[in-house]
């Protein structure tokens, strides 16, 4: 469903038609424009449809025109699978109560980071850091909830949509934009497999204050039937949040001997923004979801590991691209092509 990572340009540049010797008849079909697209599934070399004959309709011509709306038809999966995770979750575990379950995991990741052979990677309880900002430093702890509540869709949202425009290829975008849905597949099956209650909601025994609902920090991306309230294990804030800076590090140049082509050497003054942003903004966000109480310690030690798993795995994605085909063409469309890359191309 993916980009390939060899090409800025749209995926089905990389992949040839069917190869030149067949009968006479084939020769002439494939010297036509919409030759079948020859893909690699599974080490199964496969033919799909070409849907390049749609080019000149209506919504083929709008999308080319907005290329970055395909982007947002990826995410509407995205967010769909996430939905089904509370539905399956519940299902799952509906004979022994999904809130008791989830209850019981919660108390699990607490006694894992204090008196397992881990504790000496958790030397702060997220019950103390939490406390710290309620005796005097309430003000940043209200602060911190609002930023929890209203930054992580739509920072992630828009730094989707600015990366898309400023990443020196097509290629190196969709290998984050791979690695961040396929980070959300991981998360979004452990979601179902070890539903895990946030400190905020364990019992009242524990010490752990609602800030949330304290500070009335409650935003449409928190609160309603659509948000699965037991999915603390991983932190997908954390997740996105160390994607993100990993790909500010690297867009910054500063650790890169060798650019892109056509990409410039940033100043002095980008690249030391680019990296301080890129290391000061998960930061942020690992503070944020510990000291509101949403998140212990151990969730963003798991998001981490679901993000470089991703990476090093997010090519998996390529095995859709028949169905993407099969898909554009019973829709009798016309995949775009990208514009990431253009000014560094021209």
């Amino acid at each position: 469903m993916l980009d390939n990572l060899d090409s800025c340009r749209s995926s089905d540049e990389l992949l040839p038609g069917i190869s030149d010797g067949e009968d006479d008849a084939q020769e002439q079909f494939v010297s036509t424009k919409r030759r079948p697209k020859r893909r690699n599934c599974c080490g199964t070399i496969v033919y799909t449809p070409n849907s390049s004959r749609f080019a000149n309709h209506l919504h083929s011509r709008l999308l080319q025109k907005f290329p970055f709306l395909i982007e947002m038809f990826y995410w509407i999966i995205n967010y769909t699978f996430y939905r089904c995770t509370s539905i399956a979750s519940q299902r799952i575990f509906s004979k022994t109560g999904i809130w008791d379950v989830a209850q019981d995991h919660g108390l699990t990741v607490l006694e894992f980071e204090q008196f397992s052979w881990a504790k000496w990677f958790f030397l702060i309880r997220e019950l103390d850091f939490q406390q710290w900002f309620m005796d005097g430093h309430q003000t940043a702890l209200t602060v911190l909830n609002r930023a929890y509540a209203l930054i992580h869709i739509p920072g992630t949202v828009g730094f989707i949509g600015w990366y898309y425009c400023v990443a020196p290829s097509h290629a190196i975008f969709a290998v984050v934009r791979r690695t961040i849905t396929l980070t959300n597949f991981l998360a979004f099956s452990i979601f179902i497999l070890y539903p895990c209650m946030p400190p905020r909601l364990l019992p009242p025994q524990y010490g752990f204050l609602d800030s949330v609902r304290h500070d009335d920090a409650q935003s449409v991306w928190m609160s309603g039937k659509y948000v699965n309230a037991l999915a603390a294990m991983p932190s997908m804030h954390f997740g996105y949040a160390f994607s993100i800076g990993c790909t500010l590090i690297y867009h910054s140049g500063a650790f890169r001997r060798h650019l892109r082509a056509g990409e410039a050497r940033k100043s002095v003054t980008w690249r030391m923004f680019y990296v301080l942003f890129g290391a000061l903004y998960p930061t942020l966000v690992l503070i944020t979801i510990v000291a509101t109480a949403n998140h212990y310690w151990l969730d963003a030690t798991v998001a981490t590991c679901c993000v470089v798993v991703s990476f090093f795995c997010n090519r998996i994605f390529l095995i859709f691209l028949p169905l993407e085909d099969l898909l554009l063409w019973a829709l009798r469309l016309e995949k775009p092509t990208p514009s990431t890359g253009s000014r560094y191309n021209r």
